[in-house]
């Protein structure tokens, strides 16, 4: 099994199936795995396998790692489409993400204004604050909502801590429209048991739940590198781009990746 552990606190620029030429934004140690779930899909592997030893970069250090780094940019290319906050694990569980984001904000002004700024988030901490207000300044929030089945989030997304997901659509439905939703599809099985969640046992409900949380685009994705679990399969194009037409028929704005 392989994984992928990002440098920190910048890495990249790399081409993403949804976001373009994007420059990585790390805010977890570069030596290992640090989040608030432990997904058995993730890329970056199982929490238990990647314990961090390094601490989180702190504030100064992202901004004068992004700004030498966009510097470098500005005078070799390539020109950056997007700037991600992403990497190993949830961003969002800096102590100083909102403060990060405000100088990251102003040095996309500064190099690149037509760069988008983008945070990849399994929204377990968008109850707080200064998270929410950090998230409602960035142009693309983009939260995780894999389903809206209890159990199923328990063995899949499987929540380090507490969880509540209708406090997370709850929260959700509070930025009005300013956020993407992004849902994985896939199919395989997981210590004995199916976790496919492309049948409509599981899309209705959550295209419901979508319905109600209003966001201005969607984002179906599905498996694309290796997995910490090795049963699990790819959803088929035919099963993304039926669920893609249901949003799509919703009225809501979708993006499917293979």
């Amino acid at each position: 099994m392989s994984t992928v552990i990002y440098p920190s606190p910048i890495f990249g620029p790399v081409h993403s199936r949804r976001l373009g030429v994007s420059l990585g934004i790390n805010l977890l140690p570069a030596d290992g795995k640090f989040c608030t779930f432990d997904c058995i899909y993730c890329e970056c592997g199982f929490n238990a396998s990647h314990r961090p030893h390094q601490k989180l970069p702190t504030r100064e250090e992202v901004r004068e790692a992004l700004e030498a780094r966009l510097m470098d940019m500005q005078q070799n290319g390539p020109k950056p489409d997007v700037l991600t906050f992403a990497g190993n694990g949830e961003p969002t569980a800096h102590p100083h993400f909102a403060d990060i984001m405000n100088d990251t904000l102003a040095l996309r002004d500064k190099y690149f204004p037509q760069a988008k700024v983008s945070v990849l988030s399994n929204a377990t901490f968008i109850h707080k604050p200064e998270v929410f207000a950090a998230l409602n300044k960035v142009d693309n929030n983009i939260l995780k909502l894999d389903t809206i089945d209890v159990a199923y989030i328990h063995r899949i997304d499987r929540p380090t801590g507490h969880y509540d997901v209708q406090q997370i659509i709850d929260c959700m439905k509070a930025f009005k429209g300013n956020l993407i939703v992004q849902t994985l599809f896939m199919k395989g099985v997981f210590e004995g048991q199916s976790v496919d969640n492309t049948t409509d046992d599981y899309v209705l409900p959550w295209l419901k739940t979508v319905k109600e949380i209003a966001p201005r685009q969607v984002m179906i994705y599905t498996i694309d590198r290796e997995t910490p679990a090795p049963l699990l399969e790819k959803a088929t194009h035919e099963e993304l781009d039926r669920i893609g037409e249901l949003v799509r028929q919703a009225g809501i704005p979708v993006s499917v990746s293979y």
